[in-house]
């Protein structure tokens, strides 16, 4: 491998460089193999060292595959402890979601997270209860940061995420709009149907005061305990449960 080819896997850590060639890296057998799999993503390369050359045996022939040595996948990697396997994976467009796209399911609305640990919890999560679409603000840490992608366990290879401008989609949704709020209705006591959104704010702020307009029932978690805040990753597996036990109901 040529230095300007680590030299240009390696700056795809950094936002502007995905964007401007629309392609981010995936770290991790499993989370490739999920990858690969995926109806949502194209992986065009994959890297991986002499040790994992068997297990590539199953990958399709249509995905280019390279071999590389530990050094070189090293400073590829933007993990402390590089694993053998990194794919080369296109990002998809971000098409416009349409209000008929929300109807007759769940979907979570995420405004301003910006912990990327948070946010790839949050896409595992959702993949765990079956939700299958996330709309986040514009100002939501990038899915494709390498420490949301490590986060999401191969998950965010079955989630479709839509970054919106969360102030002009939020009003056209015919469907309830659930707010992860301080005070509101107690979640063990509500009912949310089979549709609708979940929207869940800032890890510091809430969600902010103009979105809060738009919410059409405030829900709360009870407070047992004496902390101060609960994660918002945690309240996202919270409401997840929540609504599950719901429709089963």
């Amino acid at each position: 491998m040529v230095s300007n080819q680590i030299s240009f896997l390696k700056s795809l850590q950094q936002k502007k460089h995905r964007k401007a060639h629309g392609l981010f890296l995936v770290e991790g057998l499993k989370s490739v193999t999920d990858f690969l799999h995926s109806d949502f993503y194209t992986v065009k390369t994959v890297f991986h060292t002499s040790h994992s050359a068997s297990k590539m045996l199953k990958v399709s022939g249509n995905i280019k595959l390279e071999e590389v040595s530990s050094a070189e996948l090293e400073k590829i990697s933007s993990l402390t402890t590089p694993q053998e396997v990194i794919a080369l994976t296109e990002i998809p467009e971000n098409n416009e979601i349409k209000p008929k796209q929300l109807a007759g399911k769940f979907t979570l609305v995420l405004d301003g997270i910006q912990d990327p640990g948070n946010l790839g919890t949050i896409i595992r999560t959702a993949d765990w209860f079956g939700i299958s679409q996330i709309i986040c603000s514009e100002d939501t840490v990038d899915i494709y940061n390498p420490k949301v992608v490590q986060a999401t366990m191969g998950s965010l290879s079955r989630i479709e995420v839509h970054y919106a401008n969360l102030l002009l989609l939020l009003p056209q949704i015919k469907q309830p709009v659930f707010g992860a709020m301080l005070h509101g209705e107690n979640i063990y006591q509500t009912n949310f149907g089979n549709e609708g959104l979940i929207l869940m704010g800032n890890e510091g702020n809430g969600i902010r005061p103009e979105i809060q307009a738009l919410i059409s029932r405030q829900i709360t978690i009870p407070q047992f305990g004496k902390a101060e805040s609960l994660n918002v990753a945690i309240a996202a597996a919270i409401f997840c449960n929540e609504i599950s036990r719901s429709r089963l109901k």
